[in-house]
């Protein structure tokens, strides 16, 4: 039975997962992307992780010099002295005298920079090379067929010289040539995108690989200090799991009877209503109860500045500070302008790996400015949740929507990816403006169907009883059908009864 061959680690943490450890050695891979796409960073990259392990590299560079490639690697914090830079071209070939009339121009330049990297390759005999970039060659080549013809030369020279080889190109050649892709043992294509607000997307994609199972698609990365890192797609299947499920209390009884007896671990819950209802006091208050559990929880925070959740929180009898002190809490703030939706996969799948056991996405609205089309919202999201559900891991998602009575919508329905959705409204009775909370379903447990009111005050969250007396709650203009009579006169304790108060009222906050 043969014997699979060699892996050779990029030193991209997250690329290599996508190849499944790394490139088959010795083979010849072509790496496109139009210019400031990362080429020469994940070259460098490739380059000084050989150079950690031993291996001899060599870069040839027939269009950067190798003071610019220097200051490259310099940005980065790098040091490329184990890394041999050759200029392949000479200063005496750019001088007038050096030109001849004999023969084209092309047919002996072409022929001195493939004999060129043929004698570097001989002297230095690294394991590793990189040449950058093969438009230099398709220019001097004019003719594609001749240009074709020195590619495979070089593959063939390296192919019984057991080096690893990736040829760099910057798309310059006709849209649907794909002669580079057929001569290459693999390709992978780097793509930038600017968006309306905010930092470019990176995205690559593995377009070919022979012999090797690779995670296709496209794959998130950004390019920061230190070097490119990449973020695989998620897929849900490749983690599997079957944690227990178990319940977890919110520490407000009434709360619990909606549910059904809590929430579940394993499961996504939902919580969705207009802006200033509530969602973030109910969201906060489940998720300071499963810390007092002994558990650990990560807590993404899109829309809230961090400062203000904690103060905030702290008045309402919810203090999240001795929480994160003992590193029980972990609280990202996230700038949706910045960050790519896989690179949120993958801080998720970290914190997850990291033993948190709640996560809280504060809110899905701000994700989705950093999706711009939906449906890729909903794909990324189905997968991500089958994850955290697998890990037994109990999420916590806010959807603010539009409006504040009546006509209410959202941007996008994820509803249907919850196991449970709490709905939180406002309504008006007795001249002020009120907030209700129901359960429209949960997967898992038999929950109570009423409408009840919560308030929101220096005690914390308290849930009132069922609102029995009233309907259109939900709708934003209820209508009593109490006892007759004035809403304000003997019935008014009535009425205040019925929304979970005494007499005089709570303060709503």
């Amino acid at each position: 039975m043969p014997q699979p061959s060699p892996r050779t680690p990029t030193g991209i943490e997250g690329l290599d997962a996508i190849l499944g450890g790394g490139l088959t050695a010795d083979r010849l891979y072509l790496v496109e992307g139009t210019p400031g796409t990362g080429k020469t960073t994940l070259a460098l990259q490739f380059l000084l992780e050989g150079h950690r392990l031993g291996e001899r590299g060599l870069y040839v560079t027939l269009s950067e010099t190798a003071s610019e490639l220097r200051a490259v690697a310099v940005t980065h914090g790098w040091n490329l002295d184990g890394v041999e830079l050759v200029e392949l071209v000479p200063e005496l070939e750019l001088e007038p005298d050096y030109e001849q009339t004999l023969l084209h121009p092309s047919e002996v330049e072409l022929g001195e920079t493939v004999r060129g990297v043929m004698e570097r390759f001989e002297q230095f005999k690294p394991k590793r090379l990189v040449l950058d970039s093969l438009s230099e060659l398709r220019l001097l080549a004019q003719n594609p067929l001749r240009y074709r013809r020195q590619i495979l030369a070089l593959k063939q020279f390296f192919a019984t010289r057991s080096c690893t080889v990736l040829v760099l190109d910057d798309r310059t050649s006709q849209p649907g040539d794909l002669q580079l892709h057929s001569i290459a043992h693999g390709v992978i294509s780097l793509d930038q995108s600017a968006t309306g607000f905010g930092a470019e997307r990176r995205r690559l994609r593995i377009i070919k690989m022979r012999g090797l199972s690779y995670s296709g698609g496209y794959h998130d990365f950004a390019i920061r200090t230190g070097g490119m890192a990449v973020y695989p797609r998620m897929v849900a299947s490749e983690h599997p799991g079957a944690a227990p499920q178990q319940k977890v209390t919110t520490s407000v009884p009434e709360l619990d009877h909606l549910l059904g007896g809590g929430l579940v671990a394993g499961t996504t819950t939902l919580l969705s209503g207009p802006a200033g209802v509530g969602k973030t006091t109910v969201a906060v208050r489940c998720m300071v109860s499963a810390l007092q559990q002994g558990h650990k929880a990560m807590y993404f925070l899109f829309d809230e500045r961090l400062p203000t959740l904690l103060v905030r929180s702290a008045d309402l009898g919810m203090d999240l500070q001795p929480f994160l002190d003992s590193g029980a809490l972990t609280i990202r703030q996230i700038d949706p302008a910045e960050l790519s939706p896989g690179e949120f996969a993958v801080s998720v799948r970290r914190s997850v790996e990291n033993g948190a056991r709640v996560v809280l996405v504060d809110s899905l609205n701000a994700y989705l400015q950093a999706m711009p089309e939906e449906r890729h919202l909903t794909l990324q999201m189905h997968e991500l949740l089958t994850y955290l559900g697998q890990q037994g891991v109990l999420t916590i998602m806010i959807l603010g929507q539009h409006g504040l009575v009546g006509d209410i919508r959202s941007d996008i329905d994820l509803s249907y990816l919850a196991d449970t959705v709490l709905l939180l409204r406002f309504f008006e009775a007795d001249g002020e403006v009120r907030k209700a909370i129901s359960v429209i379903k949960t997967r898992t447990t038999d929950h109570e169907r009423t409408i009840r009111e919560f308030v929101v005050d220096r005690r914390g969250l308290s849930v009132g009883e069922p609102l029995r007396q009233f309907a259109g709650v939900l709708s934003g203009a209820p209508e009593y059908r109490g006892d007759p009579g004035p809403l304000l006169g003997p019935n008014a304790q009535a009425v205040s009864h019925a929304l979970g108060q005494g007499a005089n009222g709570v303060d709503d906050e």
